[in-house]
């Protein structure tokens, strides 16, 4: 695998045009596909369908997209601090799947950025599924996540906070009056999500939920950025762990009555060595405390 096979996944990616992607690196259309061709074969997997009229990712290609970009940004950063003089910076890398949770970050990075100038973060949204593993194969330092979805031998668990289940949904909705709600008292529409991040607990509850409604009763939304404003516009009510600075103000959180909470936190390579990583951890727990103290 070289820089120009992950150049020419990454501009085929973006474009889903070989011949635009020939134009933006320029090269030849043949030698993009060639260069393409030698990456599957490498990979032994398909990652692009073509056809005379398209061009479109395969499973694959999305699952391999996330890893191109930060084995192509990471040569680059090696080879820029090989050629700056000997001045060294400190990449890293933080993942996380959705865009809500960055806002857990800016603080931290900040009182890291004041204590080490060199330190230069980078966050990465990625799908759910591959969270786990690109910590494990060493393309994330930390990512975000919910204990027991990411419970591997390899990977250490650092909790920020203990999140009960809630219900959420409008101010409007039928349900946002109770205090508490059980299973049995989770009426109406339901808006969920085919996620891989999600506890077990909460998965079961929503299928158990979606057995119980009829098909013109469920809504479905591809993450939670997705699934909230259909919540917003009242549609329906969700279930979810409970992170309390992810919470959205003008929703109602409330709890569900019968499933445990689950843990919520950081997760890393139990051998990770970055001289980041530690301090890292230690203000996001600091900022988590706090959170919760605000919260009583």
């Amino acid at each position: 695998m070289n820089t120009v096979q992950l150049e020419c996944f990454l501009s085929v990616a973006e474009h889903l045009n070989f011949s635009r992607a020939s134009e933006e690196l320029k090269i030849s259309q043949p030698a993009v596909s060639h260069q393409i061709h030698s990456l599957e074969e490498e990979l032994g997997v398909r990652l692009f369908r073509r056809t005379s009229k398209s061009v479109s990712l395969t499973p694959e290609g999305f699952l391999f997209l996330p890893d191109a970009g930060i084995i192509l940004k990471t040569v680059k950063e090696a080879k820029g601090r090989l050629g700056d003089g000997g001045q060294r910076l400190l990449p890293f890398d933080i993942g996380c799947s959705s865009q809500m949770e960055t806002q857990l970050f800016p603080a931290v990075l900040r009182a890291l950025a004041e204590e080490i100038p060199a330190l230069r973060p980078q966050l990465h949204l990625v799908p759910p599924e591959s969270l786990a593993g690109m910590a494990e194969n060493r393309h994330l330092h930390v990512s975000l996540g919910f204990s027991e979805v990411y419970n591997r031998e390899t990977l250490v668990f650092r909790k920020l906070y203990t999140c009960p289940v809630v219900c959420i949904c409008a101010p409007d909705h039928p349900l946002a009056d109770r205090e508490a709600v059980d299973f049995a008292g989770l009426k109406g529409s339901i808006v969920s999500s085919h996620t891989h991040r999600l506890p077990a607990d909460v998965i079961t509850i929503h299928s158990r939920v979606l057995a119980s409604v009829s098909y013109q009763e469920r809504y479905f939304g591809e993450s939670t950025e997705t699934i909230l404003p259909l919540v917003k516009a009242g549609l329906g009510y969700t279930l979810y762990p409970d992170v309390p600075p992810l919470r959205d103000p003008s929703l109602r959180y409330i709890p569900v009555g019968g499933l445990p909470p689950a843990d919520y936190g950081l997760y890393y390579r139990k051998d990770c060595e970055h001289p980041v990583l530690r301090r890292f951890v230690k203000y996001m727990r600091k900022m988590a405390e706090g959170e919760e103290k605000c919260t009583v």
